[in-house]
């Protein structure tokens, strides 16, 4: 972009009622606030100032847009007020352009100020400057035939149209010419104290000047559309503007259709489904929810409540999955705003000599939370080329990696405040960023590319203290790579392989025995609907050197060695558990020390803690419980992607 908004100032807008500046990022700005914050009030101010084509609902107007409790008393002032300034900065590309023109040294401004009023009619630059002195210096001197003393006086004009009143000698032969150079530079430009520095604003710098493009949920396509209605009324709301930009990107006018034969309809069919095509691919690449879908166009004859015939041309949507058309309109609310989302920009990607600012509020407000994230890497996309300032009160709407993009839009009693700072005095307001960085924690703390689900911490202790003193050794333990996370409990194991599966991660299970139906009934249903491969189940069973078809975590240690570490953490609950005090007909340790303490369930926690503290080293563990973890390890770490 040739010229980029850096910052804005709104006041007396709407609910925005007093003077604020809000910084723009090169990039995307997110501004987050509650509904009726004063979001849209924000991003409205903006696209009027200078908005992409000709629409009433872009203009400013005194008695919509000015705080309502003052207007009365404003509109019997004199004084004006200012609605919004924008700051842009000019890029070194345009200045050399510039530079190219008039040359060096002439104009070197790196930013200005636009600003609108409400009761004056014309907009003004502030900040451009331009050296007339310098340029009038360079310009005598290019080839022009000129008296030294009319060089002088001409450098020594105070403004170009001072040049129209030297009067010249005989042997200025190119003083004409150089008059009626300068003169169509006075007279083409804005009416600036400096004329040249009006010249340049309005040759160079105003047509440079990004327009806004404001898209929100209320643009998506019908799904029939009348096209005698669209062709004979201007359009009256946002869904006929989305219709009329169908047809502009189709480049078809709709009265070629109504003068068109039948037979000449599927020409106008082909234009449409070209267009439909380039769109389809391009929501393709980003909407990843369904990718079984297609656009089919079809115009029908149809008779109106007068009885008169008139066209219609009918929107479906296919999906080949199921091999049913349904009209637009019906399909979800989301894929609706996604396709109209790209026709209506497709529309001003077809400008290739305008810069443009996207405003688009709350966007794709009825897009799943993984469509949202598909949306968030389209933005990313998009702002290489253009500048984006979008609103949202949804978390998955937050870039995490981008907080600085982030402002905050609030109301109080003194009306809208937009800031680039947290307000803890208005947590509805931080919702959305406390849940995406939640989210954004949850996500990266306790799980990766890898994942290893165990029961509980009790496993997590065991694992992460043998893999390490494994290594240690120069044996094997658990590979980095993998993220071992406790789901607490062998009910919730079906729930988090659903989960992470979703997230499309690699997902490996090391489990207790299932001695619950129910919850083995559930993973077995898992391995059926193909959410987790069969191969990717373990038990520890298969590692422990019990000999029976039941184990836990804790028969992966030889029997002596388990209970040196239970009676060091139960030595002041229980007395001392031998060998020979265990009964070894119940499958599991543990259940063996539950009988010999004659509880139910004791604490599986405490002991894998008490080894933790005793910072043992790999002597404290006999060959044979050293060699069951190592045997486990090798078989995880078979499957790391």
């Amino acid at each position: 972009m040739m010229i980029k908004l850096k910052t804005v100032t709104v006041n007396k807008y709407k609910s925005i009622q007093q003077s604020q500046i809000v910084y723009i990022e090169p990039d995307i700005t997110t501004v987050v606030g509650m509904n009726e914050s004063g979001k849209t009030s924000f991003l409205t101010a903006i696209a009027k100032t200078n908005y992409f084509n000709s629409d009433e609902d872009f203009k400013f107007d005194i008695t919509q847009d000015y705080p309502r409790n003052e207007l009365i008393d404003f509109q019997h002032e004199e004084e004006d007020c200012d609605i919004i300034n924008c700051t842009y900065s000019i890029s070194d590309e345009l200045l050399k352009e510039i530079e190219h023109e008039f040359g060096k040294g002439v104009f070197n401004v790196k930013e200005f100020t636009y600003t609108v009023r409400y009761k004056s009619e014309t907009t003004s630059f502030t900040g451009l400057k331009a050296d007339t002195k310098k340029f009038l210096e360079l310009e005598v001197n290019d080839g022009y035939t000129l008296s030294k003393a009319t060089k002088d006086a001409i450098i020594a004009c105070k403004d170009l149209k001072d040049v129209a009143d030297i009067v010249g000698t005989e042997e200025d032969e190119d003083l004409s010419v150089l008059k009626t150079k300068i003169k169509k530079l006075v007279d083409e430009g804005y009416k600036f104290t400096n004329s040249l520095t009006g010249y340049i604003a309005k040759a160079w710098i105003d047509p440079k000047m990004p327009k806004f493009w404001y898209f929100d949920d209320y643009y998506p396509l019908k799904g029939k559309i009348n096209i005698n209605e669209l062709h004979n009324n201007p359009p009256t709301d946002e869904k006929d503007k989305t219709s009329k930009a169908l047809f502009e990107l189709a480049r078809i006018n709709p009265k070629e259709i109504l003068d068109s034969t039948e037979e000449e309809y599927e020409k106008y069919i082909a234009l449409l489904e070209a267009s439909s095509n380039k769109i389809t691919n391009e929501i393709f690449k980003y909407w990843t929810t369904n990718q079984n879908l297609d656009i089919e166009f079809k115009i029908q004859n149809i008779k109106n409540k007068q009885n008169q015939p008139e066209k219609v041309l009918d929107i479906r949507v296919k999906s080949q999955r199921h091999k049913i058309t349904l009209p637009l309109d019906r399909r979800s609310k989301g894929f609706n705003w996604f396709f109209s989302f790209i026709i209506w920009f497709s529309k001003i990607q077809a400008d290739k000599n305008s810069d443009y600012i996207l405003l688009l509020d709350e966007p794709g407000l009825n897009l799943h939370a993984s469509a949202q994230a598909d949306l968030m890497k389209f933005f990313e996309d998009l702002s290489k080329k253009y500048q984006i300032i979008y609103t949202t009160h949804s978390p998955f709407m937050v870039d995490t990696e981008h907080l600085n993009r982030v402002r905050t839009c609030f109301e109080t009693d003194n009306g809208t405040i937009i800031s680039d700072t947290i307000q803890e005095k208005d947590p509805n307001t931080l919702f959305p960023l406390q849940a995406a960085l939640g989210y954004d924690i949850a996500q990266n703390l306790f799980v990766s590319n890898n994942n290893l689900l165990v029961e509980g911490p009790a496993d997590l202790i065991y694992l992460t203290l043998l893999s390490s003193l494994l290594e240690a050794n120069k044996r094997v333990g658990l590979k980095q790579e993998f993220t071992i996370v406790p789901v607490g409990g062998l009910d919730k194991v079906s729930t988090f392989i659903s989960l992470l599966r979703g997230s499309k991660l690699n997902v490996v299970c090391m489990l207790d025995t299932f001695t619950d139906q129910k919850g083995k009934q559930k993973v077995d249903d898992l391995v059926r609907y193909k959410i987790i491969k069969e191969k990717n189940l373990h038990f520890f069973d298969e590692f422990a050197s019990n000999g029976n078809k039941t184990a836990d975590i804790e028969d992966l240690f030889t029997k002596k060695d388990y209970l040196k570490i239970f009676n060091a953490a139960f030595k002041d609950d229980y007395d001392k558990v031998n060998l020979k005090d265990l009964d070894k007909d119940l499958e599991t340790i543990l259940k063996q020390i539950n009988k010999v303490i004659g509880v139910k369930r004791f604490n599986h926690y405490r002991p894998a803690s008490k080894l933790n503290q005793m910072g043992v080293d790999i002597s404290f563990f006999d060959e044979a419980t050293l060699g069951n973890f190592e045997n486990m390890f090798k078989e995880i770490n078979k499957h790391i992607k």
